[in-house]
């Protein structure tokens, strides 16, 4: 199929940081095209929280919010996954969708986000975003004072667990299949008061729709009301990395590497949000997606000035 719509910027999802760039580049009155795939992290969720002026917010509503800004700016939506992003030869890039339509973009914001893989034991999946959580800067103080339960993270040992006291001095650490803490860890969760339970963790007991305890595989159940998590986070870099773009290590995994300004290595290529980072919480990856499009801006203000100069010379 012909491409047959060209754009200043295409950006591949519409989370925060997609919305908060595609923003900045309707006021900047750039021909924009968000492409976005309906899948935001934290769906699950019923609230967020630590986003000045909008805490406590649905994070539908949000979304819904940002939508009808973008769309007062002439910032077009549409609903799909983005497949490939190529290369025209002359510094821009052809973007392709499931649905088969292709478009022509100067430049591209990327902003995917990542994929939670949650333990495989039994009930946590189905109480994600409920009373099975992450981040305790985000649901911490909602449940605070309640009696926690952290299964430590492979990557983690006890971090989460030595984290999450400090909104609750009722914590049990599960070691499940983590390896046993150092010394120096071990003295840190005795000063914290965080009690440590080896053996493997086997599933969640639910009763009148939310946790009462953990089971583990040997019988015993550990009375708890909120389990913290620590999921293996995927980005969904895909597009990026089929670029070419540059990743760095982090404990984490690999994520792709920008800078400041969230520019990618590969011309042309920004990035923001969680598909660059397992800790750009929603306000950060709004604030990276601004810092995007003010970026690209920019940067295309001064591509086009050199054109004029180039062909005012050129016609002398």
């Amino acid at each position: 199929m012909e491409t047959n719509e060209r754009y200043d910027v295409v950006v591949v999802g519409g989370g925060a940081a997609g919305l908060s760039a595609a923003l900045i580049l309707g006021r900047s009155r750039r021909r924009t095209l968000v492409i976005d795939a309906g899948e935001p992290r934290n769906a699950p969720a019923a609230h967020m929280q630590g986003f000045l002026s909008r805490d406590g917010m649905s994070p539908a509503d949000f979304l819904a919010v940002g939508r009808r800004e973008i769309a007062a700016y002439g910032v077009e939506w549409s609903e799909g996954r983005v497949t490939s992003a190529v290369p025209d030869g002359a510094g821009g890039f052809v973007v392709s969708a499931d649905d088969g339509r292709r478009v022509e973009a100067r430049r591209l914001v990327v902003t995917t986000g990542l994929v939670d893989e949650l333990p495989k034991i039994d009930g946590v999946a189905e109480r994600w975003g409920r009373d099975v959580l992450h981040c305790p800067y985000c649901h911490g103080w909602e449940v605070r004072d309640r009696a926690f339960g952290v299964i430590a993270h492979p990557a983690m040992g006890v971090h989460q667990a030595l984290v999450v006291q400090h909104w609750s001095d009722d914590v049990t650490l599960f070691l499940h299949t983590a390896d046993e803490p150092s010394a120096e860890d071990r003295a840190r969760v005795a000063a914290a008061g965080v009690e440590v339970v080896t053996g493997e963790v086997a599933g969640l007991v639910v009763e009148d729709d939310r946790v009462t305890g953990v089971r583990m595989t040997d019988g015993r159940v550990v009375a708890r009301d909120v389990l913290f998590v620590g999921p293996r986070m995927t980005p969904r870099d895909g597009l990026l990395t089929a670029l070419g773009a540059e990743t760095r290590e982090t404990p984490l995994g690999d994520f792709v590497a920008v800078d400041e300004t969230g520019r990618t290595s590969v011309p042309g290529v920004w990035a923001a949000g969680n598909a660059i980072g397992a800790q750009e919480q929603v306000i950060n990856a709004a604030s990276g997606g601004y810092r995007a499009g003010v970026a690209i801006n920019m940067e295309l203000i001064m591509e086009d000035l050199d054109r004029a100069r180039a062909a005012a010379t050129s016609g002398r």
